[in-house]
Parts: C-alpha cells; structure tokens; sequence
C-alpha cells in the first residue's frame, strides 16, 4: 500500500496520474499546504524540505516501508516497482529520462515563477511579469517542436514523462501563453487529458483547493513562515 502526502497542484496530480495509472492501491492524506501542514513535525519526518507530494511504500524493495520525497524521484520509484511507463529500450529510457529532468528543471520552476508574478506576487514588477511570460512561451515552442516529431515527449509512446508535464499546463492562461499558440502542445495535452486515469487522478482532492487564495495561505506559501528554522 501507497500512502500518499499530497494537494492538488501539478506535482502533486504527477503522483495521483502516475498511481491511477498504474492501478497500484494507495491512501491519500491531504496536506493542505495553504494552512501549513507542510511544515508539521510528522510531515517533515517524511519530507524534509517541507514540499508535497511525499510517499511511504509499505512494501519497499527489501520488503521494509520506503519513504520518498520529490515528485521525479516518485515518479523514478513506481515505475521501476511497476516495470511500467518508463521504455525498456534503452535509447527510449534515456530520452524519457532526459525529459522527466526538462520538468524538473525548467518546466516546473519557470512556470511556477510565471504562476507567482502574474497571480500571486503582492506586487506587480513588470520585469518579472515579463521575463516569466516570455521564458514560459519558450517552452511550450520548445515542447511544439518537439510534440511536431514524436506523438508523445519522450518517444512514441506514454510515459513519466508526459505525465509530469502535463498537469504543469493546465494554467496556461496564468503563465501568460495562449495554448491555441502552440498546436502541437494542444493536440498532446487533450489526448492525455482524455485518459480515464489521468481524469481520476486530476480529480483526486480537486474538491479541496479554494478557488482563490486567502492570506494566510499566501503567508504560508510566500511569506516568512516558509524560512524559519525548524
């Protein structure tokens, strides 16, 4: 059994989209990182750098509970204890490795900085609006391209990679790209969008998250109660 330590946010759907995929049995217990439960004790047992999602497998590899942070890394796990999603062929691997790593290191980020500036900062500073939006449309063209060769990211077939991904451009319009810009992308993302498991796994906590952050979530997520020593 999986339990997992998450929220719906697009790191958080990569785990429910990967586990609902692969039919693995799980748990899920909410942090709701808007009223700082990212920061309990117990969580950072789990987690130490106080982000979600997090995991405990009951059953790890030496049969002993296996706890994991980092949504890659996650991802990494349960496809190696599921032999699915991540290509025995070897080329194939590393190109689906190279792509999970493009997520972890510009996808996510950049477009997160883009979600902050352009909804989130208490303030707007032109530049900053700017230079996310901009970088942001940089990597939907670079993801087009690529999308215009291969019908998945990494290769011809649905991998970690493309679920990684995907739930990072559901808030397109909060990053300053128009999806209609980048047909390629489109047609990717609706197709996967249409998968029943990916439906499941977007929907898991769905009904949690406010539609507008108050605040203290803002305090919790921005402010600094995410720098104090702990």
């Amino acid at each position: 059994m999986i339990d997992l330590y998450t929220w719906p946010t697009p790191n958080g759907h990569k785990i429910h989209i990967m586990l609902e995929e692969t039919g693995l049995p799980y748990r899920v217990h909410p942090v709701d990182i808007g009223a700082g439960d990212q920061f309990k004790p117990e969580f950072l047992k789990i987690s130490p750098n106080n982000k979600m999602p997090a995991m405990i497998d009951s059953d790890g590899p030496d049969g002993k509970p296996m706890p994991l942070f980092e949504s890659g890394a996650m991802l990494l796990y349960l496809a190696s204890k599921t032999g699915k999603f991540l290509p025995e062929n070897i080329r194939e691997r590393w190109s689906t490795l190279q792509w999970l790593m493009f997520q972890m290191g510009s996808i996510g980020p950049m477009l997160g900085q883009a979600h902050h500036f352009l909804a989130y900062a208490p303030e707007k500073i032109p530049y900053a609006m700017q230079r996310y939006s901009r970088e942001a449309n940089r990597l939907y063209g670079v993801m087009d391209r690529r999308l215009g060769e291969s019908k998945f990211i990494a290769c011809g077939e649905y991998t970690i990679a493309d679920m990684a991904i995907m739930p990072w451009l559901r808030s397109h319009d909060r990053q300053g790209v128009s999806m209609d810009a980048y047909p390629q992308v489109k047609k990717w993302f609706d197709g996967i969008a249409a998968r029943p498991a990916v439906q499941r796994g977007l929907a898991v906590l769905a009904d949690r998250r406010k539609p507008v952050m108050d605040d203290k979530a803002k305090e919790m997520l921005f402010g600094a109660t995410q720098y104090q020593k702990r």
